[in-house]
């Protein structure tokens, strides 16, 4: 029972990693979800509730480096409060368009209020590419997070 569980688990964290990259699947849900599977289908042998506290504590910190990352990028480069919450709506947009409008919906929702706040455009479009860079680099960072979930899993099992 332990290796079928094992190999769901795998399954379920290289599908989560994807899902980190591809934004169309929930990458930290799957992994963590992996982590549960295994427990539940192992009587929980091997990982206590300290592992899975710790693991939902870092799946917490994924989901914020998610906002904060984004927000920062949007400030870093002259964008305004109303910029960041135009990159979060931007990116809900997105989720409908696939791949391509998670990465064009941020950038034109923090665009977009920077013109509706009458800034040039030459420095809205700035806006825009730093939120995605902001977004680029939470995706990164996220990335580097769920490996070490992953490593630890590992460890502990």
């Amino acid at each position: 029972m332990s290796t079928v569980a094992l190999i769901i688990a795998v399954l379920l964290f290289i599908i989560g990693l994807l899902g980190t990259v591809l934004p169309i699947l929930p990458g930290a849900v799957l992994i963590y979800g992996g982590m549960l599977i295994y427990g539940l289908m192992t009587e929980f042998a091997t990982l206590d509730f300290n592992f899975y506290l710790i693991q939902g504590l870092v799946f917490a910190f994924i989901f914020l480096v998610d906002y904060l990352a984004t927000a920062a990028g949007t400030r870093h480069f002259g964008g305004s409060k109303q910029a960041g919450w135009g990159a979060a709506v931007g990116m809900i947009v997105g989720l409908f368009f696939g791949p391509l409008g998670i990465l064009v919906g941020p950038f034109l929702g923090a665009m977009g209020a920077e013109l509706l706040r009458k800034t040039e455009l030459s420095q809205a479009i700035r806006v825009g590419f730093g939120t995605l860079i902001g977004l680029l680099g939470g995706t990164i960072i996220k990335l580097g997070v769920e490996i070490l979930m992953i490593v630890y899993f590992f460890i502990k099992i």
